[in-house]
């Protein structure tokens, strides 16, 4: 794969979402990520994550040129097997240099060692699948020496993995492997920081904390940051054991993923067995914009990416999707459903004005779709019935008696909570 522009990623955690796509084969295989500090950490953490597998880090330093220390003229492992390019000699390392360079590393990897390791022990990749990362390679000399340190523990596989490598790299990693997967390998490649946009220093405080830190258990509501147009999107993702289906919401305006009505239809849907993401459409300098919580396009498009992000994670991939809008966040539902046919199979919409999607729109929207409205909330009634009159598949319009257009009233979330999980078990199949 090409990159088509410098800053191709937004940051280690994007790159590592990227990488994790092309490693699905090896979830499963309960993998041992050894990560090269520090850069490599924050990738090895989010693969670790989403290949349910183990996290650690292999101390490897390379060993920089007189006055460049960030060219790398050769690399150590920590049991001093000593790599030493070709180039050295013309970028001015000679012996004395690299015995003073070699000393002065193995040093730094001994203090890394007792920081990271000081609550817990190092793990053994003898007879495991291991994967090695690092944010990118550029001249690939610390990457070949943790391939050969990791080699001789005896793994029963070992792959490298980096989001992003100069080809001539790539090649002399090839020999050291079973496996290398790197999803982009442009040829005029110049330095591993071309290709983020956000490239901040890893400190060894967050290293610790990465380490630490463990999986988020099944069905305990997870953190998440999804990239789209160039932002990224906070939100929350639950996933209940045994899931039988995901629901994606998209929050009305001037609301957020926060919003106190749609986290109680969520936990509604939980109970039932339903994943559920909620996610803000809009980053916080959008959001301020009045003009940006109604640019129905605008959030749809944020829509469709929580989509396609969260189908790619191996947790989600095979659940039926379902889609539940709130006022401007039901229009963005019916779009994206419109726009993906085959993939959302069913829309709730409380209190939703559907009728911002257009008619065009609404006529293109195959899933069974449940339009949920306050008996007192006249207006958008009037709009709903609009809406459904250019709907051409399943649509039905529920009111809910007395309710007003927030569903403030005792008992009328409970029961929006109760039709749409009907609706969703329905046709989430």
């Amino acid at each position: 794969m090409m990159l088509p522009r410098q800053g191709y990623f937004d940051d280690r955690e994007h790159a590592a979402e990227r990488l994790a796509e092309a490693l699905l084969a090896y979830r499963g295989r309960h993998p041992l990520v050894l990560a090269i500090p520090r850069g490599g950490v924050p990738i090895g953490r989010v693969l670790a994550d989403r290949l349910d597998g183990d996290l650690d880090v292999v101390l490897v330093r390379k060993l920089g040129a007189p006055g460049q220390e960030e060219f790398a003229v050769g690399a150590v492992s920590e049991d001093g097997q000593l790599l030493v390019a070709e180039h050295a000699a013309r970028a001015g390392a000679d012996d004395a240099y690299l015995r003073g360079e070699l000393a002065r590393q193995l040093e730094v990897i001994a203090r890394r060692r007792e920081l990271y390791s000081a609550h817990r022990e190092a793990l053994d990749p003898t007879g495991r699948t291991v994967i090695v990362v690092d944010d990118g390679l550029a001249t690939g000399a610390t990457m070949r020496a943790a391939l050969a340190a990791v080699r001789a523990a005896g793994p029963q596989s070992l792959v490298c993995a980096v989001p992003v490598a100069s080809p001539r790299s790539l090649a002399e990693v090839r020999p050291l492997c079973d496996d290398v997967v790197c999803p982009a390998a442009p040829r005029e490649f110049q330095a591993v920081s071309q290709y983020y946009r956000a490239f901040s220093a890893v400190t060894d405080d967050e290293v610790v904390r990465l380490l630490a830190r463990q999986p988020a258990p099944a069905g305990a509501m997870q953190a998440v940051r999804i990239p789209a147009d160039g932002v990224r999107l906070e939100g929350d993702l639950h996933v209940p054991d045994a899931a039988s289906g995901l629901v994606v919401f998209a929050h009305g305006s001037g609301s957020s993923r926060f919003s106190p009505r749609n986290r109680q239809v969520a936990e509604a849907l939980a109970q039932h067995g339903l994943a559920t993401l909620l996610f803000d459409l809009l980053g916080a300098e959008e959001d301020v914009a009045l003009a940006a919580r109604f640019d129905i396009e605008r959030l749809a498009g944020r829509l469709e990416a929580a989509v396609e992000w969260a189908v790619r994670l191996p947790s989600l991939a095979r659940l039926p999707l379902g889609l539940f809008g709130a006022s401007t966040g039901a229009a963005a539902a019916l779009a994206v459903a419109a726009r993906l046919p085959r993939a959302v199979k069913a829309v709730v919409s409380r209190g939703g004005r559907p009728d911002l999607a257009g008619h065009a729109v609404l006529g293109d929207v195959q899933a069974p779709t449940l339009l949920i409205v306050g008996s007192a909330d006249t207006d958008v009634i009037t709009l709903n019935k609009s809406a459904l009159a250019s709907m051409t598949h399943t649509v039905e319009l529920v009111l809910v008696p007395g309710a007003t257009h927030l569903f403030d009233e005792p008992g009328a979330l409970e029961h929006v909570a109760a039709l749409a999980g009907a609706w969703f078990r329905q046709w989430l199949q």
